[in-house]
């Protein structure tokens, strides 16, 4: 009754047949002498079949097996939940992105010897779980028969260091939970503890908040701190972006327009199909790891997986790419990413206006952001803590946010694809965050974020021009939104947005020892000659 009930919760066919058999703790040995601990859950019968391998570091318990052991074993896939070194009964010590490689190919290569498997294998999962098969996938031969990858990306770095700022909160969040996972109750909701996190987040220095939030060190949160310099190679063996046009695997990918790894799942996605590897693509109005998001993620691998393991192709009727617009509550399909469109400037104008770039020549706006009393988020891609669009009229009061709004809208305004700033700025220190936010206007005046981006300066980086003035050229993470006829596009301009992103001291300190801070005033130019603005890709049916 209960797998009916999954079943139906999960939007799946009704499982036929009997129970799986499901084996516990099997020891799998890696070159090194570590053990590592799987669950294999297998459908009835003797013949060798293929194997569906999930590598995880939270468990193997629970939740994960439900939804990936069960579902899909009943559903006829054979299905080998791993727990990653050092996590959860395996040997070794758990240190995050380190060895995934090479316990992955010696667990691939432990599964093709065993007689129940007939040497077809597949992965699936979703966030970390995602980065264990981009650990294993470019560098298995025979290659996998299928990878579906949610919420995830080739390479994690760039979430870690968003345009170069410590992205704080995910980074002390995840911290914490994986300091804490393996602790009696530790997987459980526990409101105090998410407090204690949170305020962890503004300790000083931020390379102690792993003991202010849990009471103990974390090895990741050390070794996040401990290599925070540009440029830094301590992270190449969790990069595996330079092998993603190699990839020879079928690849299903679901995420959302609110996750932390959105634009670099993006880039993944548009770098196979350019390599004329036919990927496919969902991204829905989810935050990581939402519940809502969960239906679909597993509707979508468990098709896949049946149609590349089992023969069953039902499921690969459908386009490359099908998005959630929102603002419409519309699904759109495309045939590739991003879909056509108009790049649009909107120009930053004086006293708050945005369109038409000005002429003459304006007086910069000024502002001041001080680390004391830094600009704070409000919503966006987080891991915790209140996510994705809200009311951003408080942020946009304080002084250290300058705001920028056009005219009401005649018609709609489809956004789809990727979105950039240019904003030229003087800073008083040098060391200092431009951060860009666009944001919609309802015609009762409530400013909801869309998206944004934030790139970090020092000096030299990028190089001023002769009166000292930088041109930053921001990031913003793609979307799909449709702006509503009578309303007002928006955008902020600030110097930070903490916890969310580290603070800046605007001192050559490291940021992650830092303690003291300076306030540091800023010049946002937006004349004919320094034309900030922002570009957005206008789509047209």
């Amino acid at each position: 009754m209960l797998d009916r009930l999954v079943d139906r919760a999960l939007g799946l066919p009704r499982a036929e047949g009997p129970k799986p058999v499901i084996t516990r703790d099997l020891p799998v040995p890696m070159p090194d002498g570590v053990t590592l601990l799987a669950d294999r859950y297998a459908p009835a019968g003797d013949t060798p079949a293929p194997v569906v391998l999930i590598r995880t570091p939270y468990g193997r318990a629970g939740l994960l097996s439900k939804l990936f052991g069960n579902t899909f074993s009943r559903h006829g896939l054979q299905t080998v939940i791993q727990s990653t070194r050092g996590s959860f009964g395996s040997g070794g010590e758990f240190r995050p992105f380190h060895l995934e490689r090479e316990d992955g190919v010696a667990t691939a290569e432990w599964l093709r010897a065993q007689p129940w498997c007939d040497g077809n294998l597949a992965m699936a999962g979703a966030s970390y779980l995602g980065h264990t098969q981009w650990a294993l996938g470019p560098y298995l031969d025979p290659p996998l028969a299928a990878m579906c990858l949610g919420i995830t990306a080739s390479e994690f770095v760039s979430t870690f260091y968003p345009g170069g700022v410590l992205a704080a909160d995910n980074m002390v969040s995840w911290s914490a939970m994986i300091g804490r996972q393996e602790e009696r109750f530790g997987a459980f909701p526990n409101p105090l503890q998410a407090r204690k996190t949170r305020r962890a987040m503004a300790h000083l220095p931020l390379s102690g908040a792993d003991v202010a939030a849990i009471g103990k060190p974390v090895r990741f949160l050390q070794d996040i701190t401990e290599h925070f310099v540009p440029d830094d190679t301590y992270w190449a063996m969790s990069d595996h972006s330079a092998d993603v046009e190699k990839l020879d695997v079928p690849v299903s990918m679901v995420t959302g327009w609110y996750d932390l790894f959105i634009r670099g799942q993006l880039q993944d996605f548009r770098r196979l199909a350019e390599a004329g590897k036919a990927p496919r693509i969902t991204i829905g109005p989810w935050s990581h790891g939402e519940p809502a998001s969960m239906r679909p993620m597993i509707q979508d691998q468990l098709g896949f997986l049946r149609a590349h393991l089992l023969g069953d192709r039902t499921f690969l009727q459908r386009a490359p790419v099908r998005i959630f617009l929102q603002g419409a509550d519309t699904w759109l399909d495309f045939e590739a990413w991003p879909p056509p469109s108009t790049a649009t400037a909107s120009h930053l104008r004086p006293i708050g206006g945005l369109g038409e770039v000005g002429g003459g020549e304006a007086r910069p706006t000024t502002f001041t952001y001080d680390p004391a009393d830094p600009t704070p988020a409000v919503g966006g891609p987080l891991l915790t803590g209140v996510t994705k669009q809200r009311d951003n009229q408080e942020v946009e009061a304080r002084p250290d946010v300058l705001v920028f709004t056009g005219e009401p809208l005649a018609s709609d305004l489809d956004v789809i694809g990727e979105v950039a700033a240019t904003v030229h700025v003087r800073t008083e220190l040098g060391h200092a965050d431009v951060y860009v936010r666009l944001c919609d206007v309802d015609a009762g005046g409530v400013s909801r974020n869309v998206t944004d981006g934030i790139l970090r300066l020092r000096p030299g980086f990028p190089e001023a021009d002769a009166d000292g003035v930088v041109t930053a050229e921001v990031t913003l993470d793609p979307t799909a939104y449709r702006f509503r006829r009578g309303h007002r596009l928006r955008v902020q301009v600030a110097g930070g947005a903490f916890p969310r992103f580290a603070r800046n001291h605007g001192t050559d300190e490291p940021v992650t020892a830092a303690v003291d801070g300076k306030p540091n005033r800023f010049e946002i130019f937006h004349d004919a000659a320094r034309p900030s603005r922002i570009t957005l890709p206008i789509f047209t049916p």
